[in-house]
């Protein structure tokens, strides 16, 4: 046997956990700036008052998830009078299940799936907040989510407009936007506006270096020494940096150990990296593509299919043809096209000529999308 082949029972991981999407590292370094501003906006709710709402604006990979989570940890070690509750609006992304989600935290308990409305877990939630004289502070991540038919007038509304309903209720609301042509200042109506009054915090792309650094700490934590040669390191950093995303780099981290792993190698080589970096790079797209409901994947594959060899298309082209292969009607598909837009799976833009002409434009290579898909 080969020194440096791995026995069966071996592995390359130390922590594998750390190379999640998920993971909240214990030294997050780059963030100070932000971490401190949303404290600030924190700090009210500390004292029994209303924390201030806040817009976390970023690029996706840029540590804004982390950056809350890492604070609501924090929170939750040092008192239970602000109950901190978040909430990924790529899962839940209506008004009822982001109520049932808060309503889970405070009581320990899902409401039943049947017969209880919303008007009976909005209720639960203020008594509950009363009644242990607590404060309720909502990050809304992946705020966009909620753009499409409105959800997100409904669900700052509630939030925002409670103690009008149950005085002496507070709630605070950061939402988390990774799309920087989002403005979610303007897309809420008057009523949820003069009420919601965000400050937004901005969180800038990581530096080369500051990517590099990122990397390495959780490499040490991560992997056994000597698995990944700085030459990969340098690699697994330009590909990430040519992504712009920080978690494809985390992505492509272990799934080039696992390549290596499975060739019974002791150390990651170039070869691994490449071939991990054709599926780490459709992150975003893959995840995003589990959340959508049947009707709209399909609404997807016909642009997909359109899309193939061409590149903008005409909105009423594709209309006609989801009518055909979709069974859509006009509104549902006005519908999706929005939130599949507001996900970032398209653009939709506007064509000035005779008259305004809505455009569409799908953001990954059509073959990729389709293949996904199927």
């Amino acid at each position: 046997m080969k020194r440096d082949l791995l026995m069966w029972d071996e592995t390359l991981f130390r922590d594998p956990e750390v190379f999640e999407i998920d993971y909240v590292p214990e030294q997050f370094d780059y963030r100070e700036t932000q971490m401190r501003e949303l404290a600030f906006q924190i700090k009210p709710g500390l004292r029994g008052g209303r924390p201030l709402n806040t817009i976390c604006r970023g690029l996706p990979g840029t540590g804004k998830t982390t950056s809350v989570r890492k604070l609501f940890t924090q929170i939750e070690e040092a008192t239970r009078k602000l109950i901190p509750v978040y909430i990924n609006c790529q899962i839940d992304n209506t008004k009822f299940a982001i109520f049932a989600q808060i309503y889970h935290k405070l009581s320990g308990h899902l409401p039943p799936t049947s017969g209880t409305s919303f008007k009976q877990i909005f209720d639960a939630i203020c008594r509950i907040l009363l009644k242990e004289e607590a404060v309720l502070l909502v990050a809304l991540d992946d705020a966009n989510y909620l753009l499409y038919e409105n959800e997100i007038n409904r669900v700052l509304y509630a939030l925002l407009r409670a103690h009008e309903s149950y005085p002496g209720t507070r709630i605070g609301v950061i939402t988390i936007i990774s799309d920087l042509s989002v403005d979610l200042s303007r897309e809420v109506d008057p009523r949820v506006a003069s009420v919601f009054r965000p400050t937004e915090i901005y969180f800038p792309p990581y530096s080369a270096d500051e990517v590099r650094h990122i990397l390495t700490e959780r490499v040490l934590t991560g992997l056994y020494p000597g698995v990944l040669p700085d030459t990969m390191l340098d690699l697994v950093t330009e590909q990430t940096m040519k992504s712009g995303d920080l978690r494809v780099g985390l992505d492509l981290l272990k799934r080039a150990a696992l390549n290596a792993e499975k060739d019974a190698r002791r150390r990651i080589e170039e070869d691994d990296v490449c071939r991990a970096y054709q599926i780490s790079k459709y992150l975003h797209l893959t995840f995003t593509l589990r959340t959508l409901k049947t009707e709209e994947k399909n609404l997807l594959r016909t642009i997909a299919t359109m899309s193939v060899g061409g590149g903008e298309m005409n909105a009423g082209e594709v209309y006609k043809h989801a009518k055909q292969e979709a069974k859509l009607g006009y509104t549902r598909f006005h519908e999706i096209v929005k939130k599949l837009d507001a996900i970032r799976l398209i653009n939709l833009d506007y064509r000035e000529g005779r008259g305004r002409t809505r455009v569409i434009t799908l953001r990954y290579e059509p073959q990729r999308v389709l293949e996904l898909l199927d």
